[in-house]
């Protein structure tokens, strides 16, 4: 078992977030892998003059960054504002995924951010489904 697993378990809210657990560890993860994938893609098309890949990426890793918190917050959901959040990850994801996609076949680290981010915006889906469910 994880440790994220284990923690999630430990949270006193948890189970009245609305949104069931696996769903939500699978979102947390996808979020932070994206995030990772997002900032090394913006950090190498730095040095590439790929500005608007770049830019695209480091929002992208804010906003992974920022949902992934908001969903380690139990006590704190609102399902209106994980809803509307989820939706704009999601909407970032397909945004700097298609950018990536554009470079994919001459940039290796953009196909990764690529599918980091299909990865997430699946994994976000998922749980928004979940949440609606609950």
């Amino acid at each position: 078992m994880s440790m994220m697993a284990d923690m999630m378990k430990s949270m006193p809210m948890a189970g009245m977030a609305g949104m069931e657990m696996p769903m939500m560890q699978d979102c947390i993860e996808a979020c932070s892998a994206a995030a990772m994938a997002a900032t090394m893609c913006a950090d190498a098309d730095g040095g590439e003059g790929m500005g608007r890949c770049a830019s695209m990426c480091m929002s992208t890793a804010d906003v992974a960054t920022t949902m992934m918190r908001m969903m380690m917050r139990p006590a704190g959901y609102d399902m209106g504002v994980m809803t509307s959040m989820m939706t704009a990850c999601m909407t970032m994801g397909e945004a700097c995924a298609a950018e990536c996609a554009m470079h994919a076949e001459m940039s290796e680290h953009c196909r990764i951010c690529a599918s980091a981010c299909t990865a997430m915006v699946e994994a976000c889906r998922a749980a928004m489904s979940s949440m609606q469910m609950a």
